[in-house]
């Protein structure tokens, strides 16, 4: 298991909020986000609640998923789909300041799903998925980016319109960029059908919805819980908070992670709520409990 010792953040939710400071465009939940800043070895973790597509100018910005990883470079670019955590590190240009540029956009179905429509493209799939990769961006690409600069300097001033229209442009230009780009946002709404239990396994401790589960096991949501009854016997949140419980109580008993620590690396997202139903279930607050092996170190 993967012990993080921060919280996983949501994006493009909390991009948007402080302490971060990244430039955005948003239209109705649909959101471009833009980062220029100077840094060296920057990372972290992010919960991506949309797919998003990342171009990076300037710099270097690798993502690991699972036993994936991919770097993406200056005037590359990568698609990954929503409902997933993913690691980053960052850095920029070292012959320029560390220089790193790059923007994210975030697409949700309903854009995917007007783009189709209004391509007039049959969804036509290959034999096999088309499996993520990292691609080149040619000089059109490089020019639409270009495009938008201006637009985050007074986004306030620019219609909700616009940016669709912008965001539909993007998706026309990376389509006719590279036919696997195409095949990839089509996957995006055709989700390979995975096991229930495998499903549970990879994100037991991510910051999941049940929505998000449904959406990674490529079921419907009512398909998702009849499945996982008839294999747990049990509701999903009542089986996903018990198995994160017992893991929190069981890394605060033998490591010496703090209680906000153990909150974020078991998926809980409020330590406050952590502690509450932690002692509910146990009959000690996390905090008490972590006390015995405090003394004996």
């Amino acid at each position: 298991m993967l012990i993080r010792s921060s919280k996983v953040v949501k994006v493009p939710l909390e991009l948007t909020t402080a302490p971060y400071h990244q430039s955005i465009l948003k239209m109705n939940g649909l959101s471009v986000i833009e980062s220029c800043t100077h840094t060296q070895n920057n990372t972290g973790s992010m919960f991506l609640e949309d797919h998003l597509l990342l171009f990076v100018l300037k710099g270097k910005y690798t993502v690991r998923y699972g036993n994936q990883s991919y770097t993406v470079k200056k005037n590359e670019m990568v698609l990954l789909q929503k409902s997933i955590t993913v690691e980053y590190e960052k850095s920029g240009e070292k012959d320029e300041e560390y220089l790193l540029d790059y923007m994210m956009f975030f697409l949700k179905e309903d854009l995917i799903n007007e783009f189709v429509k209004m391509a007039d493209l049959k969804p036509s799939y290959p034999a096999a998925l088309v499996a993520v990769s990292v691609k080149s961006v040619n000089d059109r690409l490089i020019s639409y980016i270009e495009s938008l600069k201006p637009y985050f300097k007074q986004p306030e001033e620019i219609s909700s319109g616009l940016i669709k229209i912008k965001l539909l442009e993007l998706l026309f230009d990376v389509a006719d960029t590279n036919e696997n780009f195409y095949f990839q946002l089509l996957q995006l709404k055709r989700k390979e059908r995975k096991s229930i239990t495998e499903v549970i396994e990879e994100n037991i401790f991510n910051p999941v919805t049940l929505n998000d589960l449904t959406y990674l096991s490529g079921r419907s949501l009512s398909a998702f819980k009849r499945e996982f009854k008839e294999i747990y016997n049990t509701s999903p949140l009542h089986y996903i908070r018990k198995r994160r419980l017992d893991k929190a109580k069981e890394l605060l008993t033998h490591t010496s992670l703090s209680v906000t620590d153990v909150c974020f690396s078991t998926g809980f997202e409020n330590v406050s709520h952590f502690s509450k139903i932690f002692k509910e279930r146990f009959g000690i607050s996390p905090s008490l409990l972590k006390k015995p092996l405090r003394l004996t170190e």
